[in-house]
């Protein structure tokens, strides 16, 4: 597949302008978009699915519940070892074709998944499906922001991640559901089905987009120099991007802020059996009350806090911390509970949208791509970190300790928050 790339003349700031030939600032690609956050809500789905079969998996593999919680750790850190890499080795090839062909891959791997006759087998499977994630977030983290102008970038990336949000909502829920009833080697089988479908609607659908370190064909490069005054002379890049250590400083927060989530969230259908007293069947249902929460959240991120994300970042943790508080504290009494539980859903859909918005406004257009590569290890440093220490603490201090253990995590994140803000005010005053 490719594609040919639009041919626009350098400004003062490339990020300014959309990348996609034919996009002019007034329109807005919805349908790009949406195909963008179904490719989104397969990808995650994918990841995550274990969380909500977890005991199912244990009992079918004949291993422990945190072993196959270490199954998104094996997923994570695959992706953490290899997206940077891929990402640069991928770097001149059509973002549109790329996006494709690690859906399809995808599907590959939860067909493994599906039919591993032993936990081994499975890790080589999940595996294959972390290098593939890896690739497809290094992708798409950049993919909206190539679709649209800056100032519509917070927009594209709600609608994008909203993706997301819906596998939460939807696609472990059903997928858990499904599992119950029919067995969780079927699940995977479905979900690697979709995977092909969504693969179909992403190559029909979503628009191609030019981004920096594509190939220019000859034609290209001379109509460039053509346009261009004879007396303009093109700076030179500088050797080290300016806006890279502000990159680096949000992707350390967004790292820690998912290693809190994931100590806790990995195993969270063993914490509502146990520690709630809920029956297996409720798991489903409570993982889609979170999810329809999380919803709420990414609105929230998109239209109150997208002109002021600090705020919405600053809020989202606190609340995170104090409703998981709650959660912890009130086990016992199972309506409190449940109210904490789907307030954590709530607060906590604000901060990935929010920390990629920000990523995504503050890099500039020629670092954007390894920008999200860099985010994407990050994230995936914190899912496998996470549920690496979720499953360490599950199996020498027991399950009271986790929840603690992500509340003192998220305040560390705020704290960062709140002083790399202050650092940043200082250096721009």
């Amino acid at each position: 597949m490719s594609f040919t790339a639009p041919i626009t003349l350098p400004s003062s700031d490339p990020s300014d302008g959309p990348d996609r030939p034919g996009q002019t600032p007034g329109s807005f690609p919805w349908v790009g978009l949406i195909a963008l956050a179904a490719a989104v809500f397969l990808s995650v789905t994918s990841e995550m699915l274990p969380t909500g079969l977890l005991p199912d998996m244990s009992r079918g593999l004949g291993v422990s519940e945190a072993q196959v919680g270490l199954l998104v750790s094996w997923f994570a850190f695959t992706v953490v070892l290899t997206s940077t890499s891929l990402a640069h080795l991928t770097r001149r090839l059509p973002r549109h074709g790329l996006i494709v062909l690690v859906l399809v891959v995808l599907a590959v791997s939860n067909v493994l998944t599906a039919i591993a006759p032993n936990y081994a087998f499975m890790v080589g499977g999940r595996i294959l499906g972390g290098m593939a994630h890896g690739l497809f977030w290094a992708v798409v983290g950049a993919y909206a922001a190539h679709l649209v102008p800056r100032e519509q970038i917070g927009r594209a990336v709600a609608i994008t991640v909203s993706g997301g949000t819906l596998a939460f909502v939807f696609g472990v829920p059903l997928a858990t559901a499904a599992g119950h009833l029919l067995g969780w080697r079927l699940s995977f089988v479905v979900l690697a089905g979709l995977m092909l479908v969504g693969a179909v609607v992403v190559w029909r659908f979503l628009p191609r987009v030019s981004h920096y370190g594509a190939r220019r064909t000859p034609a290209e490069v001379t109509a460039l120099a053509a346009a261009a005054p004879a007396s303009a002379a093109v700076p030179p890049e500088p050797r080290r991007d300016p806006t890279m250590p502000a990159v680096i400083l949000l992707c350390m927060i967004t790292a820690l802020t998912m290693v809190g989530h994931y100590t806790f969230y990995t195993y969270i259908a063993p914490f509502l059996i146990e520690g709630l007293g809920v029956d297996s069947s409720a798991v489903a249902p409570l993982l889609f009350a979170y999810g329809v929460a999380g919803a709420v959240g990414l609105v929230l991120s998109g239209t109150v806090f997208g002109p002021r994300p600090q705020l919405g970042l600053v809020i989202g943790l606190t609340v995170s911390a104090l409703s998981v508080s709650v959660l912890a504290i009130f086990a016992a009494a199972l309506p409190v509970a449940i109210a904490a539980f789907v307030l954590w859903g709530l607060a906590f859909g604000t901060l990935p949208p929010l920390l990629q918005t920000r990523l995504l406004r503050t890099a500039s257009r020629r670092i954007r791509d390894t920008a999200s590569a860099i985010y994407t290890t990050a994230f995936n440093v914190g899912i496998g970190g996470g549920a690496l220490l979720g499953a360490a603490l599950l199996n020498t201090l027991g399950m009271d300790v986790v929840p603690v253990t992500y509340i003192g995590i998220l305040v560390l994140a705020l704290v960062l928050v709140i002083v790399s803000d202050a650092v940043t005010r200082r250096r721009t005053a």
